[in-house]
């Protein structure tokens, strides 16, 4: 049976990363005030997009998940590109239409030897949202 992968456009990525931020979301837009006699106004919405999605090379038990020099260049070529957006598909088959958030690609080297080359191994951490 082949391993789980996640993609990301066009990307492939290790079907382990962690969706660390998927139960900190609400739904639901909710906002409270009193009005001029003291009643408590609520206003409650479902929310549309704006969901975070921050995948992480993290797994406590088993350390870190790597992926090569060459994915990261090529999210790195997806989140330089102003407006992107694109089809997320998680390892158990959920797919979201995301874009990126502020530093959408975060990624640090395994090893710290110059030069870098495609082969070489990083961390990743990718913060992305619906849309």
């Amino acid at each position: 049976m082949p391993a789980p992968i996640i993609t990301l456009g066009s990307v492939s990525l290790p079907g382990d990363l962690v969706w660390a931020d998927e139960f900190a979301w609400s739904p639901v837009a909710q906002s409270s005030e009193y009005s001029l006699t003291g009643a408590l106004i609520v206003q409650a919405a479902t929310r549309l997009a704006g969901r975070p999605i921050t995948l992480e090379a993290k797994d406590s038990g088993a350390g870190y998940v790597w992926v090569l020099r060459s994915t990261v260049l090529a999210l790195q070529t997806l989140a330089a590109t102003p407006g992107w957006t694109g089809t997320l598909t998680l390892a158990d088959a959920r797919t979201f239409s995301v874009g990126f958030r502020d530093e959408g690609v975060l990624a640090d080297p395994v090893r710290f030897i110059a030069p870098l080359g495609e082969s070489d191994a990083y961390t990743l951490t990718l913060k992305l949202q619906t849309v």
